[in-house]
C-alpha cells in the first residue's frame, strides 16, 4: 500500500477500536504512511499545561520555531486528539474526509490557529551542583524565578514519582534550609565558543587573521569568526560570516561600523581558507574566501579590498566563534556575555601583526595556500592539542592560551583528514578542528541560592528540594549516598545516571521524523516537551540533533534537566522510583548510589554490598561501569538487573569537568543521528564510541539477558514458563503465582 485507499473505512474503524493494536498488516502498512510526515507543516498533539486539553497543532520548524496551535476544539483525552490527528492526516493524504460519526464533522483547524512560543509555562526552576551528595556532604541549589516575589523550598524524601499511576509519595524532611529565598530571573546562555583574555597585542596598527572554516548554516546570519568584537559599543573587529552567508571583516570605532564583504555566500558544509588584513596607518582592509574545493559551476573563492571609513578602536577579549555582548537590562545589567555564534568547524586560526602582501593575497585565492605569518605572529592557536580538556593552546613563543565555553565537539575531522587514520590519538594532526554550535550548553551558571549540609545521619535515599510560588512547582531531585567506602544496608540500589544526561531535555517528540514509526504512536508534545521545544536555551539530549544538522554527543547535568522529574513521563527517574516505592513497601533496608559514583570510584563503591539491583534503563556504561561489574559478580556479589535496553552504548565521563558524558553514536545501532565517518572516537578519554556489542561485551555479558529488539506500543506482563518451576530458581518467584 502505497496510497491511502479513502475507502478503506473498516482500517479507520480498526484503528478507533485498537489504536495501540495490534493492527492488521494493511492496517500497519497504512500507518506507515500516515506517520511518515515532513518535521515542517506536521501536524501533532500538544498539551500547553498539565492535566489540561489536548489540541491539535502544526509545526513551522525545528525547535525554536512556533507551533500554530488550533486553540478552536479541545480534547479532553489523548486518545481523542490522537483520533482528531489521525483524521486530519488521512485526509491530507486522500483528499477526503474521514467521517466515521457525527462529531467527526467538525474540523478542528477550520478556523485557523495561533503561532506562538509562549504557549508553555515553568517560571520558577533550578537545578544543583551535584546529583549524587555524600553524607556529611553540601549541596547547593540554583533557581531562577520569573515571578515576583519570594519563593518557598523544602528538602523532601521522595518515594514514588508517578502522580497518574500509583500516586506521587513525598515526605517533607526537616531542615534548616525549608524556608521562603527571594526569587530572580536567572537567564541561560546557550552557545560554544573559544574565549582569549584581552591583550593590548591583538589591536597593532596591522593586523592579519587567518582560519580555515567549515560553516554548517551560513545562511543564518551573521556569525562571529575570530577578533574582539563588541556587539554592544560597536568596538573592535571580526571575521565573520555575514547576513548573506559571505565572508566579511567587521570594524568599529565606538560609534560607526564599517562591513566589508566579499559578496559570495559560502558553500554549507566545505572547508574555506579565509583571511582578513587591516591596515590602520594606510587606511585599507582586504578580506578574502579560498574554497579547498573548487567547482567549475560555482566556484566561490572571493575577496574584496575597501578603504577604511572609521578608525577602529580596542574591543574586549579576543573570541573565536562568537563576539561580545552586554545585558542590557534585569539582574545581569552589565554582566559581559556573548552572541553572534558559529555553526560549524574552525581550525588554525592565526593572528598576525603585519598585513599580507599582494602576492600572498594571490597565492592565497589561486592555490589554497596560507601565508606563513611566523615572523609577525601574535598568536597561532593549534587545536589539535589537549585535545581532551578545555584548554585551547597558543604555540606561538607568546603563549596566549584560552579556552572553550560551553563545550564545543573536539576531536573533529580537520580539513587535512585524509581518512587514513579514524583515532584521533594516533594523528591529532588530522583532528585540529573544534565544531561549534549555537545550542551548546555545559553550565548555566546560575548563582546559589541557598546550601544544605547533608546531616551525617541522613537515611541514604531519593530526595528533591520542591520549589513552590503562586501555584506554580518545581522539583530539583538528587541522591544522599553513603560516604565513600561505607555502606549502611546489605542491597544497592544503583540508579543510571548516566542514561539520565543521555536523554536529558530532549527534543525528539517534535524533531525525530521517524519517532512516530519506531514508537508506533503520533507525535505527543506534553507541557515539558513544548516548553523545551520554546525554550532551546536550556540545551539538548543525546537524542537530538544541533540546530545545523549534527548529531550530540555531549550531555551536562548542570542546568535544570526537565523530564527528569517527579509527575513527568514515566521514563528514566520518575519509573525508577517505582523501584524505590516497592522497596520501602516490603521493608528492605537499601541504599541508593549512582552511575556518576561508579565511573568515579569503580568496583569500590560496589563491594561493600551484598547485592547490588540496577535501575529500568542502564543503557549508558562506561568502561569502568562495566569492569565493576565484572569485579563485583567475581568476587561473589549479587546483581539484579530490573532494567530493559541496559549496557548498550559506550560512553565516557570527563576526565576534569563535572557532570558532563559523551557518546559518538557510530555504525549500528538504534539511532536517532548518526556520526560522521572518522569522529567515532571520544573525545574526553580517546575511546572507540558506539555500541558495546562491537567491541567484544555485549549487554548479555553483563546480567545473563539483553535486548533484541524493542516496542513502545503496547506495555504487557511477563509470563512463567515450567522451567521457571525449577526448585533452583524456583524462589525467585515467590508470591508472584502462577
Amino acid at each position: 500500500m502505497q496510497r491511502i485507499d479513502p475507502s478503506r473505512l473498516d482500517l479507520a474503524r480498526e484503528w478507533k477500536q485498537r489504536p495501540t493494536g495490534p493492527h492488521s498488516a494493511d492496517l500497519q502498512q497504512l500507518l506507515k504512511l500516515l506517520r511518515w510526515e515532513p518535521l515542517v507543516g506536521r501536524l501533532v498533539a500538544v498539551q500547553p499545561r498539565h492535566n489540561g486539553l489536548w489540541y491539535l497543532a502544526r509545526t513551522t520548524g525545528p525547535k525554536g520555531h512556533p507551533l500554530e496551535i488550533f486553540y478552536g476544539h479541545g480534547y479532553p483525552t489523548l486518545a481523542e486528539a490522537h483520533w482528531a490527528l489521525f483524521r486530519k492526516r488521512w485526509e491530507q493524504h486522500t483528499g477526503q474526509a474521514l467521517i466515521l460519526e457525527h462529531e467527526d464533522r467538525l474540523d478542528p483547524t477550520r478556523d485557523g490557529g495561533e503561532r506562538t512560543l509562549q504557549a508553555s509555562s515553568k517560571p520558577l526552576l533550578g537545578y544543583p551542583d551535584t546529583f549524587s551528595v555524600e553524607q556529611g556532604q553540601p549541596i547547593a541549589f540554583k533557581v531562577s524565578s520569573a515571578l515576583p516575589g519570594s519563593y518557598r523550598a523544602d528538602i523532601v524524601r521522595l518515594r514514588c514519582a508517578d502522580h497518574t499511576g500509583i500516586g506521587l509519595k513525598q515526605t517533607t524532611v526537616p531542615t534548616a534550609v525549608n524556608g521562603t529565598y527571594p526569587g530572580r530571573v536567572q537567564p541561560v546562555y546557550a552557545g560554544s565558543y573559544i574565549d582569549v583574555p584581552a591583550s593590548e597585542a591583538f589591536h597593532p596598527p596591522q593586523i592579519t587573521v587567518q582560519a580555515y572554516i567549515w560553516p554548517t548554516t551560513p545562511q543564518k546570519g551573521r556569525q562571529a569568526l575570530l577578533g574582539t568584537w563588541d556587539e554592544s559599543s560597536s568596538r573592535g573587529y571580526a571575521l565573520l560570516v555575514d547576513e548573506t552567508g559571505a565572508l566579511a571583516l567587521l570594524l568599529g570605532d565606538g560609534a560607526q561600523r564599517q562591513l566589508i564583504s566579499t559578496g559570495i555566500p559560502l558553500l554549507p558544509r566545505h572547508w574555506y581558507l579565509v583571511a582578513a588584513s587591516i591596515d590602520v596607518t594606510s587606511g585599507e582592509a582586504w578580506v578574502g574566501q579560498r574554497p579547498l574545493v573548487r567547482y567549475a559551476r560555482d566556484d566561490t573563492t572571493a575577496a574584496r579590498q575597501a578603504a577604511l571609513t572609521l578608525r577602529p578602536v580596542p574591543g574586549r577579549n579576543f573570541r573565536m566563534a562568537a563576539w561580545h555582548v552586554q545585558v542590557s537590562a534585569g539582574s545581569h545589567a552589565r554582566r559581559p556575555v556573548a552572541g553572534g555564534w558559529y555553526n560549524g568547524k574552525l581550525e588554525a586560526p592565526i593572528l598576525a601583526q603585519r598585513c599580507l602582501t599582494s602576492e600572498e593575497r594571490t597565492i592565497l585565492l589561486q592555490q589554497g595556500t596560507p601565508a606563513n605569518l611566523d615572523n609577525a605572529v601574535v598568536a597561532h592557536w593549534d587545536f589539535s592539542h589537549d585535545i581532551p580538556s578545555t584548554r585551547i593552546v597558543d604555540i606561538s613563543p607568546h603563549a596566549r592560551h584560552g579556552s572553550t565555553v560551553n563545550l564545543p565537539a573536539r576531536a573533529m575531522k580537520g580539513h587535512a583528514w585524509d581518512g587514513s587514520e579514524y583515532n584521533w590519538t594516533h594523528q591529532p594532526a588530522h583532528y585540529g578542528a573544534i565544531h561549534f554550535h549555537d545550542d551548546d550548553l555545559y553550565d548555566c551558571g546560575w548563582e546559589t541560592d541557598f546550601t544544605w549540609t547533608v546531616p551525617e545521619d541522613m537515611p541514604s535515599g531519593l530526595y528533591g528540594a520542591y520549589l513552590t510560588q503562586d501555584g506554580h512547582e518545581d522539583y530539583i531531585p538528587f541522591v544522599v549516598r553513603p560516604r565513600r567506602g561505607t555502606a549502611q544496608a546489605p542491597l544497592a540500589l544503583l540508579l543510571p545516571t548516566a542514561s539520565y544526561w543521555a536523554y536529558a531535555n530532549r527534543h525528539v517528540e517534535i524533531e525525530w521524523r521517524e519517532r512516530e514509526n519506531v514508537v508506533g504512536y503520533f507525535a505527543t508534545v506534553d507541557p515539558t516537551a513544548l516548553f523545551l521545544h520554546e525554550h532551546p536555551e536550556f540545551g539538548v539530549s543525546m537524542y537530538d540533533e544541533h540546530s545545523d544538522g549534527s548529531g550530540v554527543c555531549y550531555a551536562s547535568r548542570l542546568r535544570p534537566v526537565l523530564n527528569m522529574r517527579p509527575k513527568e513521563r514515566l521514563w528514566q527517574l520518575p519509573a525508577d522510583t517505582h523501584i524505590i516505592d516497592w522497596l520501602d513497601a516490603l521493608g528492605f533496608a537499601y541504599d541508593v548510589i549512582t552511575e556518576d559514583d561508579l565511573d568515579a570510584e569503580g568496583v569500590a563503591l560496589l563491594a561493600p554490598y551484598r547485592c547490588v539491583m540496577t535501575g529500568t534503563h542502564p543503557e549508558y556504561p562506561s568502561q569502568r561501569m562495566l569492569d565493576a561489574y565484572a569485579a563485583y559478580q567475581n568476587q561473589g556479589g549479587r546483581f539484579i538487573y530490573l532494567g530493559g535496553n541496559g549496557f548498550y552504548w559506550r560512553t565516557s565521563y570527563h576526565p576534569t569537568l563535572p557532570g558532563v558524558i559523551e557518546m559518538r553514536r557510530a555504525e549500528d545501532g538504534i539511532r536517532s543521528w548518526q556520526a560522521e565517518g572518522g569522529e567515532y572516537y571520544h573525545s574526553f578519554t580517546g575511546e572507540l564510541g558506539g555500541m558495546w556489542r562491537r567491541m567484544g561485551r555485549a549487554p548479555q555479558s553483563v546480567a545473563g539477558t539483553g535486548m533484541t529488539a524493542q516496542g513502545f506500543d503496547v506495555s504487557t506482563y511477563y509470563e512463567r514458563t515450567p522451567a521457571s518451576f525449577d526448585p533452583r530458581v524456583a524462589f525467585i518467584f515467590t508470591g508472584i503465582g502462577d
